[in-house]
């Protein structure tokens, strides 16, 4: 009889504690669960402990609300200019709507990610290969616009779409390189010339201003020259003029004139001599009267002015 009623306690425990677990349900953070009462939707549980009755209600799906990368698989895409392209990318999306992400698509990560292909075959037929590899960022906004419109039924927030690669065929990769290479080279070339006409530009520049520098120091040296020439005339001018009031204020004075004389005599006789030194001919005057007289002029002043001597010493 005990052993009966030890069973029977022993067993409404294990249903206490399968009631309590399935009564008690805690959802982790950024996580949504959906519930369904007796087969029905009834409820989406939260983030923290959530009860719900047991044996009624169950817990149908359990969705992440975090940001979900989804790896599109690689596909064959025909450009406009009919060139085969292997196109490979990533999606980015986030479950917004438990309810709509349990019951808007049996799958709707598959149905994205087909959504995803079709939209970038249709993107990319729509341009020219080398449009491809310039518009990436147009072509990963035209699929998330294309995608987030139908996938907001799905209760799916479409974040952003890249593509990891572009593969052409091999022929049109060694084309592209061999663009390339001819560009660069021709670049090379361009730059080369642009810097022997800047180096050209440089030295014409240079000669320029050294032939005006040289002009200038020259233009400078000749009026310092005239300058110089100029000061010395008018110095020698002064001094000419200085000399001639010196010469005409002692005529002025008493004897000046007879000492001008005596001078002139003095300096013509010389004249003469210096030149009858210079040649084996005797040079004489085309005038014998006039240095005669001129030399008795002077000899008169000479003995005028020793006559003059002692009577002034015997007035003082």
């Amino acid at each position: 009889m005990d052993f009966g009623f030890g069973s029977v306690s022993m067993v409404l425990f294990i249903v206490a504690v399968v009631f309590v677990v399935k009564t008690i349900n805690v959802v982790p953070q950024q996580h949504a669960w959906v519930v369904e009462r007796l087969g029905k939707y009834n409820a989406t549980l939260g983030p923290g402990l959530n009860i719900v009755l047991p044996f009624i209600d169950r817990i149908a799906y359990k969705h992440s609300l975090k940001e979900i990368p989804l790896d599109v698989p690689s596909q064959v895409c025909i450009t406009k200019d009919n060139t085969q392209l292997q196109v490979d990318g990533i999606l980015y999306f986030q479950v917004t709507d438990a309810m709509r992400a349990s019951y808007g698509s049996s799958n709707y990560i598959a149905a994205i990610t087909q959504l995803a292909q079709t939209t970038l075959r249709s993107v990319i037929g729509r341009m020219e290969l080398d449009k491809t590899f310039e518009e990436r960022e147009h072509i990963n906004k035209a699929i998330v616009s294309a995608i987030d419109e139908s996938a907001a039924n799905w209760g799916v927030k479409v974040l952003r779409y890249e593509i990891k690669d572009l593969t052409p065929p091999k022929e049109i990769l060694h084309a592209m390189q061999a663009q390339i290479t001819a560009e660069r080279e021709k670049r090379a070339l361009i730059a080369a010339s642009e810097g022997r006409k800047q180096e050209q530009i440089n030295i014409a520049t240079g000669e320029r201003e050294a032939a005006i520098a040289k002009s200038e120091g020259d233009k400078q040296a000749a009026i310092n020259r005239a300058q110089g020439q100029a000061a010395a005339i008018l110095a020698i001018a002064e001094a000419s003029a200085e000399a001639l009031r010196k010469t005409a204020a002692a005529i002025r004075e008493p004897g000046g004139s007879d000492a001008v004389n005596l001078k002139v005599a003095e300096q013509y006789v010389n004249a003469f001599s210096q030149l009858a030194k210079t040649n084996n001919s005797l040079i004489v005057p085309a005038n014998m009267g006039e240095i005669s007289g001129l030399i008795a002029g002077a000899m008169q002043v000479v003995k005028s002015q020793k006559d003059a001597r002692p009577s002034g010493g015997s007035a003082s």
